[in-house]
């Protein structure tokens, strides 16, 4: 603490992210991060980019992104998205952040779930905003029933985290429909994750100009490291997010990211791979979890959700990281006995079956 804070700071408890630990040998299932390569195409357009003497660095980049915007344009152009319908920032946080400062009211709170993605209620005491959460039902749902009334505006991740639920599109039409005067956002971080008959809320935001949708390329396209996010909704809401962007950072994008990034989004035959390899690798490892004892919840994530009845989770985490494999604990009510683990590769996901196995032993063994 310094007698030099602003009150603000003061006031602000900040979003704690995944520990980035440097052990070595380390299985790390802490971050979401997405166990498959970057699409090489991705690879090339950077390379490109850069150039055999970095010359291009020397340049700013272009402040609105245009290539970038054409790209999310292109990638939903089955629901006739236009780049006035794109916004893009340095990862979907700060795309959060600016959706929260441009379209969220303070005359009421605003609304999301009270388990999900713990910078919601930071970007809220950062930017002077009331806020208000829902429980989640017995089964960590979203119950869209529970958002009526007056509000500021409504957040929630779809799939959501850190549960991995998903809650189906027919209930985030509902959802949006119900709150005509108060912008809703929908956090699709992990929604590439789902199956592949659940569309994303972008279908509907033709329909609905209050609904915003927020992505990462962070997940499933394996760029977490480049920080490219971007958010799709009416031309008007984007035009409030680009007056925030442009009184806040008219640069938030370096040139290789918009050029790795476009070409990602290009590549749809590599994330189709991949995406299939890590749901593939999740039910696997969802079967080898409750195999040894553990309740897992249902997920349409690159992640999984789950306790064991038998055995707490603050042991269990810390029993793993004697053994160089991290996972995330969240130390909060209802969840404190649940462990978030990440789908890693095959290696680490048998690394982290075989370490479990000797510390809560095989059902069958102890019958």
């Amino acid at each position: 603490m310094s007698q030099y804070w602003s009150s603000l700071v003061h006031r602000l408890i900040p979003y704690v992210p995944g520990e980035q630990p440097k052990l070595p040998n380390l299985v790390k299932l802490n971050t979401n991060e997405n166990p498959c390569p970057p699409s090489p195409r991705a690879i090339a357009a950077i390379n490109a980019e850069l150039g055999a003497d970095g010359a291009s660095l020397r340049l700013y980049p272009d402040p609105n992104a245009d290539r970038l915007k054409d790209a999310v344009a292109a990638y939903f152009a089955q629901f006739a998205v236009t780049p006035k319908e794109v916004f893009v920032g340095n990862g979907s946080d700060e795309v959060l952040a600016h959706a929260f400062m441009a379209l969220l009211r303070q005359d009421s709170p605003v609304l999301m779930p009270d388990i999900s993605y713990s910078f919601y209620p930071v970007y809220c005491s950062l930017h002077g905003l009331q806020h208000r959460t829902i429980p989640l039902d017995a089964h960590l749902q979203i119950r869209v029933d529970d958002y009526a009334g007056d509000n500021g505006g409504i957040i929630i991740a779809n799939p959501n985290a850190p549960t991995g639920r998903l809650l189906p599109l027919a209930e985030i039409e509902r959802l949006v429909a119900a709150h005509p005067k108060s912008v809703v956002m929908v956090d699709e971080a992990y929604i590439d994750f789902a199956a592949s008959i659940v569309p994303t809320a972008i279908t509907l935001v033709r329909r609905y100009p209050n609904l915003l949708v927020i992505r990462t390329l962070s997940k499933s396209h394996s760029l977490a490291g480049l920080r490219v996010g971007y958010a799709v909704g009416d031309a008007a809401l984007i035009e409030g997010l680009e007056r925030i962007k442009n009184s806040f950072n008219s640069y938030p994008l370096d040139r290789l990211a918009i050029a790795g990034a476009s070409a990602a989004l290009a590549d749809t035959a590599h994330l189709d791979k991949t995406r299939q390899t890590v749901m593939d690798s999740r039910a696997q490892l969802t079967l080898g979890l409750e195999g040894l004892g553990f309740e897992v919840l249902p997920s349409a994530a690159n992640f999984i959700f789950v306790r064991h009845p038998a055995h707490d989770a603050a042991p269990l985490a810390a029993s793993l990281r004697q053994r160089q494999i991290i996972v995330r604990h969240f130390k909060l009510p209802r969840i404190d006995q649940h462990l978030r683990i990440t789908v890693g590769t095959e290696a680490q996901c048998e690394i982290l079956l075989s370490a479990l196995r000797e510390i809560v032993g095989s059902p069958s063994a102890k019958g």
